[in-house]
């Protein structure tokens, strides 16, 4: 007599679950996203001022001041799109990363720590701003796992 064993892990999440996690991880990200984009350009000269100050970019300041509200703008797109949300998570988990790599080394190689945060973001420091990156860092992780599940699945 043969037995089947259910190899159903103990933590098991329906898909409709999953598909509700990583929806609300990437509304999060748009938000925090459209939020961050909308603030660097309404403050423009504000904001490529901050980055000017900056130990470690000011010389791609002038760059930066539009390519990284341009792409906070084209990742919030792409997580809203459910054939593109995986690579959005993806280029969210990639440029949170740089984010944190860069307040890392601003907290630890730099003699100067500049005020280059407008808005809510304002209202924490840098090591709180570090915390808050990393929280967003392992959401985007769940998000990619999950939302690799449910296209691994959909592809069977």
């Amino acid at each position: 007599m043969e037995t089947t064993i259910n190899k159903r892990s103990r933590f098991h999440i329906s898909d409709k679950t999953k598909r509700t996690i990583v929806d609300i991880i990437a509304y999060l990200y748009v938000l925090l996203f459209l939020y961050a984009a909308t603030s660097k350009l309404i403050e423009y000269d504000k904001s490529l001022l901050q980055m000017s100050k900056s130990p470690i970019i000011t010389d791609y300041a002038h760059i930066l001041g539009w390519f990284v509200p341009t792409l906070e703008i084209i990742i919030s797109m792409m997580l809203l799109i459910k054939r593109t949300i995986l690579l959005g998570l993806y280029t969210a988990f990639t440029l949170m990363c740089l984010f944190t790599a860069y307040i890392y080394a601003i907290l630890n190689y730099s003699d100067h720590i500049p005020c280059s945060c407008g808005g809510v973001l304002a209202q924490l420091g840098w090591n709180e701003h570090l915390i808050f990156n990393i929280a967003f860092i392992a959401l985007a992780l769940i998000g990619i796992l999950l939302q690799a599940k449910i296209e691994e699945k959909k592809a069977k």
